[in-house]
């Protein structure tokens, strides 16, 4: 039986999806890349925005024509719109044969099973289930790095935010379960480790009693085989004193954090159910770059917000040219139902949040653009990611960039390389976001 996997949304999501795959592996199902050649289509979906949820929804209506037009048996929905949809999945695409909760996925083999033999599959655990899969995945990022989920949920309930309804609150995977899978994926090739979950500055607290990322990181750096460890989703108020000594002392680490801030006006800060105010923000940021003066700091902003005033906005422009942050992206404010800001006065027309999303990349631009060419002249360690079609030159990203949302640095050399190598370069120029460089032998 052939199967094609859609993953839909985050990096978190795909964690789910190269679980579920490894699931499907184990029992014997050939996996494909062609929907026409699918007996079988499992869409992983997301609703974490109205963009994303679109997306999804139109996926699943995409894939449900091929059980006219192709060979498709079984079309099963899983992941975040599945658990908050379920119902209306089920009433309103009739051609769905099964719908998996974001605690169900580990019964993704026998929904399958249940859905060949004709019986529709409705799969929703609690929500604050954790399911510990011991099946190995199968990556789908090309093998040379992978993510590593270390927590599921979140207890933040930020006022515009779902994910607490859809993924249950915030729950640690146990150390020694992720030291075994961290240990497996470098056993599979893997050299960057990326850990992800809606938070990872909380790690451990609930089952250990304390902030534990840091005991969590020591025991991942001496995996042999990992290179780099990158860690993303770090809420800026839970960065603690032993997380940066770690970071600082250990070489596999990657001196690059997430933060998402999300905004710098204390008033909005607040209405979103934020826990820091912009001073503490800027204090952070500070301490940061103190203790690791080379590290590269990510953030995300949401502009648009209800009731965002122009002098509100100013505010966060003035705040971006400030703290000069290496890579920032920005989303405009999306309301999502069920939670508290969806329903907040003073809704901003979407044409007003486009173009402030826009003044903001803009000014981003300008700093990055200038950044990038302060990187003339310096030499960098690669991770290779693989050739440049028709040419003598590789593309690459160094530990200043995540794969998918930051830049990548192009090397022009005669000498055959793999994806997964690392090599040293000299940067020689930059071109926007990217590098351009040459490879030091």
């Amino acid at each position: 039986m052939n199967i094609l996997f859609i993953s839909l949304g985050c990096d978190k999501n795909l964690v789910d999806s190269e679980v579920m795959l490894g699931l499907l592996d184990r029992e014997g199902y050939q996996i494909v890349d062609d929907e026409a050649e699918a007996d079988i289509i499992v869409v992983n979906t997301c609703c974490f925005i109205h963009d994303a949820k679109e997306e999804s929804i139109q996926t699943i209506l995409e894939m449900a024509e091929y059980k006219q037009t192709g060979r498709l048996k079984a079309l099963i929905v899983t992941g975040c719109l599945a658990q908050r949809y379920q119902k209306e999945i089920v009433e309103e695409i009739p051609e769905v044969d099964a719908v998996l909760g974001t605690s169900s996925y580990d019964k993704i083999a026998e929904a399958v099973k249940e859905a060949l033999e004709g019986h529709p599959c409705m799969e929703m655990e609690d929500i604050d289930v954790l399911p510990l899969v011991e099946s190995k995945r199968l990556v789908t990022t090309g093998g040379h790095y992978a993510y590593l989920k270390i927590a599921e949920g979140c207890d933040k309930h930020c006022t515009y935010c779902i994910i607490p309804k859809i993924r249950g609150n915030f729950r640690s995977v146990p150390m020694e379960r992720l030291v075994k899978e961290a240990e497996a994926l470098a056993e599979q090739g893997v050299k960057e480790l990326i850990l992800v979950a809606q938070e990872t500055t909380l790690y451990g607290k609930d089952i250990y009693g304390e902030k534990s990322l840091h005991r969590l990181l020591r025991k991942l750096c001496g995996i042999e085989g990992l290179r780099w460890i990158r860690i993303l989703y770090c809420y800026p108020e839970e960065i603690y004193d032993e997380l940066i000594q770690v970071i600082k002392e250990e070489k596999k680490i990657c001196h690059y954090l997430d933060l998402p801030i999300q905004h710098a006006n204390d008033d909005i800060l607040k209405r979103m159910g934020r826990r820091t105010d912009k001073k503490q923000l800027i204090e952070i940021v500070g301490k940061l770059r103190k203790e690791i003066p080379d590290i590269t700091l990510r953030t995300t902003l949401i502009t648009g917000f209800p009731g965002e005033t122009i002098k509100q906005h100013e505010e966060l422009m003035e705040f971006v040219d400030e703290m000069a942050f290496e890579r920032l992206g920005v989303f405009t404010y999306s309301p999502e139902e069920d939670t508290p800001a969806a329903s907040m006065p003073d809704q901003i027309p979407e044409e007003i949040k486009s173009d402030r999303q826009a003044e903001l990349m803009e000014l981003q631009q300008d700093i990055v653009f200038e950044q990038a060419e302060s990187m003339v002249g310096q030499k960098v360690l690669v991770m290779i990611e693989g050739r440049v079609a028709d040419e003598n030159a590789y593309v690459g990203r160094t530990y200043r960039d995540a794969p998918g949302v930051d830049g990548l640095i192009f090397i022009n050399t005669e000498e055959e390389l793999m994806s997964g190598d690392f090599a040293m370069a000299e940067v020689t120029g930059a071109s926007e976001y990217d590098l351009i460089g040459e490879l030091i032998s």
